[in-house]
């Protein structure tokens, strides 16, 4: 902790020396973390002329020389697991061995770069249900829930079919439909209303559940990250400052006021100061780490390690979340795949086609086609979900595809399954304990034996009879339950959704973070605004829900009327009395 004398008197504005004798005046805001979240706010946040951000990200920009061309890894949509095998923009972190999944060591990446994980992520733009947002008003986050979080979705979002009710028209962020002709993609749709399910015609606008053609963050034949969208265009704003490649270590404190930060850069200790608030973007992670890191979390494990105690909140780290996930496999008997584009000289020709033009098989995840569906009669709104793809995926895209296949994503969405995470020393450097606890409850692993029944039996339906081959994964000798479960255990993965580890919730919540208004608990100018304040996960990938927090916690910080809609009509099933 820091006192008057240290940091001047509080409130005042402060000049600090830089590490070359420049001057740097306090930002009105600075913001920890150039990710899905913090590019928004700072594109928000600096709207407001009188208003100043410092925006600091440990890893690099995300263009080099100024050029997607040149940093054609981030930005063509086809090469997006480049950047998932390596840690040249990505944290890079394991978990702790799964004791329910045969003691297995997972990987799970997360964006370390402007634009955060949307630089890395497969681009797929998914809200979750209205009810997700409805339960977490339940749970303790007061003016969340649907009608309070649609219009922030909107005001994000640029979607090419135009304005609606659910969609946004204007926004910066911009929303493509899939609209390949590929025939597995329609294959796999079509197979789904075979086997009794609905199409869909938006399943981010009235009816997530049923079949239909996905969402995506690409805007002309590009990736459209969160770096794209909101903070290019903000750049040129005199009050936006980014630095990056600075590592930060500490929340620095006058009493239970946040006042600043402490960072590294190019091994120089730094200092940055706020005059209104530190905001914290860092994600699921870094967020929760960083705020141990400064004595902030449960203080019997703080002192364990040898950090004072800012404040005791036990709820960090705690009650975290992530979907898993698992690929149902099957051979094609067509060479349609994308087998043929991942043989160097294919992939030479699609990266000049891009390079040249952002068109063709680079400027699409093919991810184009999914769904969500219901796992049991009597659950109110799907919890299963499908991402389907013409192609073999294998190791996270880190072992290249071996014969024509296609797959299907698949996995349960509101696991009972809760883990944490701790501190491993406190030392900033060292990677945080993760401990998700996978399978740990019998509905998972029912739930997860049910996903790979239903995948299945889409993959069974006449529209695909003309290109199915041997299933490939489970695989024909895999049918009893304890088999798939076996199966679970040793092939189910990360769908890289951690989330949940600063719950916001009630402040006579014990294991709450922040407030509703993402004011960290028994502190002041402090905040935190990305994916660690969900108090449960959403039924959907984060990205979009991510940026919808962000959106609506610049709005709380700027002091606006929340937006509302009420009343918008959301599709009940006919029956709940059968699974479809």
């Amino acid at each position: 902790m820091l006192s008057l004398a240290t940091l001047g008197q509080t409130g005042a504005r402060r000049v600090v020396t830089g590490t070359r004798g420049r001057l740097m005046r306090d930002s009105s805001y600075v913001i920890i973390g150039a990710g899905s979240a913090g590019c928004v706010l700072s594109n928000r946040l600096t709207e407001d002329a009188h208003e100043s951000v410092l925006l600091l990200e440990a890893g690099p920009k995300d263009m080099w020389l100024g050029s997607s061309r040149l940093s054609w890894k981030i930005h063509m949509p086809a090469a997006l697991t480049y950047n998932l095998c390596d840690d040249k923009y990505n944290w890079y972190y394991h978990i702790l061995p799964q004791a329910h999944m045969d003691n297995r060591v997972m990987y799970w990446p997360r964006g370390r770069v402007w634009g955060g994980s949307s630089s890395l992520n497969a681009m797929v733009y998914i809200r979750g249900h209205a009810e997700d947002y409805n339960r977490w008003q339940r749970e303790g986050a007061e003016g969340w829930d649907y009608d309070h979080c649609l219009p922030y979705f909107r005001k994000a979002q640029s979607h090419e079919l135009g304005e609606n009710r659910y969609r946004g028209g204007s926004g910066p962020l911009h929303v493509s439909r899939g609209k390949t002709n590929h025939p597995l993609h329609r294959a796999f749709i079509e197979a789904g209303q075979q086997a009794g399910y609905p199409f869909t015609d938006d399943m981010n606008g009235y009816q997530q559940e049923g079949l239909g053609w996905m969402d995506m963050t690409i805007f002309k034949g590009k990736r459209w990250s969160t770096a794209s969208a909101y903070l290019r265009p903000a750049l040129p704003r005199p009050n936006l400052k980014t630095e990056v490649h600075c590592l930060t270590t500490k929340i620095l404190f006058d009493g239970s006021r946040a006042v600043g930060v402490e960072y590294t850069q190019n091994g120089q200790k730094k200092r940055a100061f706020a005059e209104k608030e530190v905001i914290l973007s860092g994600g699921a992670i870094n967020s929760p780490q960083l705020l141990m890191l400064s004595g902030v979390g449960n203080a019997d494990d703080l002192k364990g390690l040898g950090i004072p105690v800012t404040q005791h909140l036990p709820g960090v780290g705690s009650n975290l979340q992530d979907h898993l996930e698992l690929y149902v496999q099957q051979q094609c008997t067509q060479p349609i795949t994308l087998y043929k584009a991942q043989k160097p000289f294919h992939m030479v020709k699609i990266g000049l086609e891009w390079l040249t033009m952002f068109t063709g098989y680079g400027a699409t995840a093919h991810l184009e086609s999914g769904g969500f569906i219901r796992s049991r009669p009597h659950v109110l709104h799907p919890d299963i979900q499908f991402h389907f793809l013409p192609s073999q995926v294998i190791d996270h895209g880190r072992v290249a595809s071996k014969i024509e296949a296609y797959q299907v994503h698949v996995g349960p969405m509101r696991s009972t399954s809760i883990g944490w995470m701790k501190l491993k020393s406190a030392n900033p450097l060292d990677h945080p304990i993760l401990q998700p606890n996978y399978l740990s409850t019998d509905i998972d692993v029912w739930e997860f034996r049910e996903s790979v029944k239903l995948s299945r039996e889409i993959f069974a339906q006449k529209a695909f009879d003309p290109f199915r081959g041997p299933e490939v994964q489970p695989g024909p000798q895999v049918q009893s339950d304890a088999d798939i479960d076996a199966f679970v255990r040793q092939k189910a993965d990360s769908a890289y959704h951690p989330s949940c580890t600063c719950k916001m919730g009630s402040p006579s919540d014990p294991m709450a973070v922040v407030d509703s208004n993402t004011r960290v608990l028994g502190l002041d100018g402090l905040r935190v605004a990305d994916a660690s304040i969900m108090p449960s996960i959403v039924s959907g990938n984060l990205n979009a829900p991510t940026i919808m927090i962000a959106e609506k916690a610049a709005d709380i910080i700027r002091g606006r009327p929340a937006l509302a809609d009420c009343a918008v009509p959301v599709y009940q099933p006919p029956t709940l009395n059968t699974q479809r």
